[in-house]
């Protein structure tokens, strides 16, 4: 065989040795959790924790471009630390979660920026709304496990920052902040036979629903903070 033969060779079989070295890891949903803040009437930031996140990670550390995501967060498991306000948070008007008890994040990008950081771009789609939005990454560690089963796993450290109006969550603007923002520390345990989550599943030829345009007017009324009778919303 020539050398040019050779070389060609050589040049056809790179791109499948580069499709070996992508791994494919499972979230670990005990060690994934997402915090959310927003602003709570001006006095300070509500924070609110969800965990039980599930999904798959195709990553290469070396090629963070060829990476992808697909992610399925429990909304329905939504803690702000108090059981009246995570009844309130989850009602029909703000996350809605007896009909949408999960969001789903699907990356469609991803744009290295160094060896350890990356913006992973994606559709999110919340109480039946998607939108795109972009995730600042951070890999942490990329290593065998130290406890058993000894599995090589990928630590993530991630924030982005969403509106809620951009999702349909409209409901009382004047107590509840619009932007939220989000932080996520997430733990990937690499499986071969790791799947990704299910779509959310919709009704035969229903589209995603469209954000409301006003507040329903049976809405729940938020709890008040203690020691605060109950009442109607504050005017500005």
């Amino acid at each position: 065989m020539n050398r040019h033969a050779l070389l060609l060779l050589l040049t056809g079989l790179l791109p499948v040795t580069a499709l070996a070295e992508t791994e494919r890891y499972r979230l670990d949903p005990v060690h994934t959790r997402v915090l959310f803040s927003v602003e709570h009437a001006g006095f300070s930031q509500a924070l609110g924790t969800i965990s039980g996140s599930e999904g798959r990670l195709d990553f290469d550390a070396d090629d963070w471009s060829s990476a992808q995501l697909d992610v399925s967060v429990p909304i329905d498991r939504s803690d702000l630390g108090d059981p009246a306000w995570n009844e309130a948070t989850l009602a029909r008007n703000l996350l809605d979660a007896k009909q949408h008890p999960q969001a789903r994040f699907v990356s469609t990008r991803v744009e290295p920026i160094d060896a350890t950081h990356a913006n992973v771009t994606g559709q999110l789609t919340l109480r039946g709304v998607t939108r795109e939005v972009t995730l600042a990454v951070t890999l942490n560690a990329l290593k065998r496990h130290p406890m058993p089963p000894f599995r090589r796993t990928a630590g993530f450290s991630a924030t982005t920052m969403i509106r809620r109006a951009d999702f349909g969550i409209t409901a009382w603007p004047s107590m509840i902040g619009d932007q939220v923002q989000i932080r996520i520390e997430a733990e990937a345990i690499r499986d071969s036979n790791a799947q990704p989550p299910a779509p959310p599943q919709l009704p035969d030829g229903a589209a995603p629903a469209a954000p409301p345009l006003v507040e329903p007017a049976s809405a729940p009324t938020p709890p008040p903070l203690r020691g605060t009778p109950p009442g109607p919303e504050p005017r500005p």
